[in-house]
């Protein structure tokens, strides 16, 4: 295809050559585009230029940063001369999310999984877990924990069997207990069958591997609690009444199994907020942490020991996520940033960008569908959708509530799961690669 026509002279226009990872891919050549362009124009060249069906919206990548301007500023900017082509990616837009419902509680929401197909599993303060259909019906309400709820996973099936499923959730009661739901035709119904007891301070977070198999608990207390699945036929762990420390802890009922950890992990040296498995088969036996003590921790989990600190001083970390391929670790902190940890980079000592927060970053989400689209929630309740590309500012910013916090968010397909003082809401985010 030759060069678009343009009105402009040739010193009015750049040498441009387009790349995708998109399949909508151009042949190899060089247009020459006029430097008032924007993104609508060029979005609209590729759409020509592919004889595309329907419109697609694109976005650009300009030497890693997302072309929010015309060429010409980009250009001054940049300090690029006239005759330096450029390359530039074009990608699928996410376009604007929006809200699709409510889910209102009693008390705030601390965390959300979107990971049951056609349900969401909600956490709170009121220490229930509770379970709901994407038509908003409630089917579980579960009292699990006497004190407030801080995060709830879905454990991966490790059968065919699609009724009954297990959650995992970790409280300031010093616990994390497995709930037992059924959400077959006969209706829906719950158990806790197990209570995980290691911690002498309030629990930070209760995450999954993705085989089931295995469990990972951060505490205050600055320990990871380490745990298998199975639920014993016999108590592990003696009942303890005596002791004043552990007031907080519940007198659990004796069919509900108190389990011991499998291991445990020493190194952080104030509370632990977060701690997760590795992401991809190279990274298998391994898990991350990150805690007040303003470092990131990478741990071999059959030695228990940490070979790898990251510190990033003065960054408390209330946040830790992986991208799905593994190969960058994002963790939120007090200083209104969400670091970029590059695990690709050898001998990694400290972060490799900043997602800049007008409040707070309190929870990350990463997308599975798209390798590059990352969600934070803030303390300002506005949620933020990121392109890892280009991170000088957000793609979009969306307002979840006035005055109330973000906590949690989730993100499974096009379905974004937000948890917070005001309750929970249902967002969709739609497009991007």
């Amino acid at each position: 295809m030759a060069a678009p026509s343009t009105s402009l002279s040739a010193a009015s226009s750049h040498p441009v050559v387009f790349t995708t990872q998109t399949p909508y891919t151009l042949p190899s050549q060089k247009f020459m585009i006029p430097l008032d362009w924007k993104r609508y124009q060029l979005s609209q060249l590729i759409n020509k230029a592919l004889d595309l069906p329907k419109p697609i919206p694109f976005d650009f990548l300009v030497h890693g940063e997302i072309l929010r301007t015309s060429l010409l500023e980009w250009r001054a900017e940049n300090g690029v001369g006239e005759e330096d082509t450029l390359e530039i990616e074009y990608f699928e837009s996410v376009m604007p999310p929006q809200r699709m419902s409510e889910l209102p509680h009693e008390d705030w929401v601390s965390s959300v999984s979107c990971r049951i197909p056609q349900h969401f599993v909600t956490a709170s303060y009121d220490g229930h877990l509770r379970v709901f259909d994407y038509s908003q019906n409630p089917l579980l309400d579960i009292s699990v924990h006497q004190a407030p709820i801080t995060s709830v996973c879905v454990v991966p099936l490790s059968s065919a069997e699609t009724e009954s499923r297990i959650l995992a959730s970790s409280s300031h009661d010093l616990t994390a207990c497995l709930t037992r739901i059924s959400l077959d035709s006969e209706g829906p119904s719950a158990s806790t069958v197990a209570s995980l007891h290691l911690h002498t301070s309030p629990l930070s977070s209760v995450s999954t591997d993705a085989s089931g198999s295995h469990l990972l608990t951060s505490s205050w207390d600055g320990l990871i609690g380490v745990w298998d699945t199975s639920i014993p036929s016999d108590h592990q762990m003696p009942l303890d009444r005596g002791d004043d420390r552990k007031k907080r802890r519940r007198i659990a009922p004796a069919n509900i199994m108190r389990k011991a950890p499998i291991a445990v992990l020493k190194s952080h040296t104030a509370r632990v907020s977060k701690a997760l498995f590795a992401n991809g088969e190279h990274a298998k036996g391994k898990a991350y942490s990150c805690g007040f003590d303003s470092t990131v921790r990478t741990w071999d989990i059959e030695s228990g020991v940490c070979i790898n600190t990251i510190a990033v001083p003065e960054r408390p970390m209330l946040d830790l996520a992986e991208t799905p391929d593994g190969n960058i670790l994002l963790g939120a902190s007090t200083d209104r940033t969400v670091s970029i940890f590059d695990l690709r980079v050898s001998s990694l000592s400290s972060s490799t960008g900043t997602m800049m927060h007008s409040a707070t970053p309190s929870c990350i989400a990463t997308s599975e569908s798209g390798q590059q689209q990352v969600v934070t929630g803030a303390y300002d309740g506005v949620a933020r959708l990121w392109d890892l590309r280009s991170t000088k500012g957000a793609v979009t910013s969306f307002r979840v509530w006035d005055g109330m916090k973000v906590l949690a968010v989730d993100w499974v397909m096009d379905v974004v799961g937000i948890a917070g003082e005001g309750g929970m809401e249902v967002w969709r985010i739609d497009g991007g690669s």
